[in-house]
């Protein structure tokens, strides 16, 4: 028996855009069972009183898609005490420590070269595609996971918007959720409180300039049309989220009515 959070949500100081993704309405009607789906930015600075919230949830698995890259800057997940850790890597959205050095440590010209226009949002679209089309194997592990034993669980990245966020999306096209659900809950990540801390090298007010950030803004913010790019690829790939589920993440509809009755009311 899962335990059933407070349906306030709670104030955790180490852990930004932490959520339960319960409540989600189905196209047939049904909606996601609270207090089997989490999902949220990384747990490496939890806090004591982060880590014994996040114990009472009678968590099964934590999903960690960040690289060897993200854990090497953040650290590694606190321990919950009984939780299994899963690390399943998946491409960085916007690609490679090389391009995240610049990130933090580039000039104002550099920035501008690499993000100045539309850039920036064609780069986070480019890779929402590419996880869509060349991450199915951790995809599919994900939810062959949650149909057979892994609930309740927490998927997150970094932020907790992209690689978590795409995770979420698509265990959420398997269970049914209406797309626009999905995109509501995907935006969610935009709320002030629950944004990525953008770390910039030097203490300047040059390093947190008004350009610096709008250059920036592509890739910290959670945009509608990212998580459409993803969608348009299962179509253009696959013909439909059907033949996407069974043909490329190896999910049967036995397997599919799993996943419903572990995680929808």
């Amino acid at each position: 028996m899962t335990q059933q959070i407070p349906s306030t949500e709670p104030e955790l100081s180490g852990v930004r855009n932490f959520r339960d993704v319960g409540g989600l309405p189905t196209v047939d009607g049904r909606r996601v069972r609270h207090g089997v789906l989490f999902r949220s930015g990384h747990l490496a600075h939890a806090t004591e009183e982060d880590a014994a919230f996040l114990a009472s949830l009678g968590l099964h698995t934590v999903f960690d898609f960040r690289n060897a890259s993200d854990q090497k800057l953040e650290g590694p997940d606190v321990e919950l005490p009984g939780v299994r850790n899963v690390n399943l890597p998946l491409s960085d959205p916007a690609d490679g420590s090389e391009f995240w050095k610049m990130v933090r440590d580039g000039e104002m010209e550099q920035l501008r070269e690499i993000l100045g226009g539309d850039k920036g949002a064609n780069r986070m679209i480019a890779s929402y595609r590419t996880i869509v089309t060349q991450r199915t194997a951790e995809h599919s592990q994900v939810l062959h996971a949650l149909a057979e034993d892994s609930v309740p669980a927490l998927m997150h990245c970094a932020a907790g918007k992209d690689r978590a966020g795409l995770s979420i999306a698509v265990t959420l096209l398997a269970l049914g959720v209406e797309r626009e659900a999905i995109v509501a809950d995907y935006l969610e990540s935009n709320a002030k409180h629950r944004r990525y801390k953008v770390r910039r090298s030097g203490s300047s007010a040059a390093a947190y300039s008004p350009e610096v950030m709008e250059l920036l803004s592509p890739l910290f913010d959670a945009r509608a049309e990212y998580l459409t790019a993803a969608f348009e690829t299962v179509e253009e790939t696959w013909g439909g989220v059907d033949a996407y589920l069974e043909q490329g993440l190896g999910i049967t509809p036995e397997i599919r009515e799993r996943l419903r009755e572990r995680l929808l009311d």
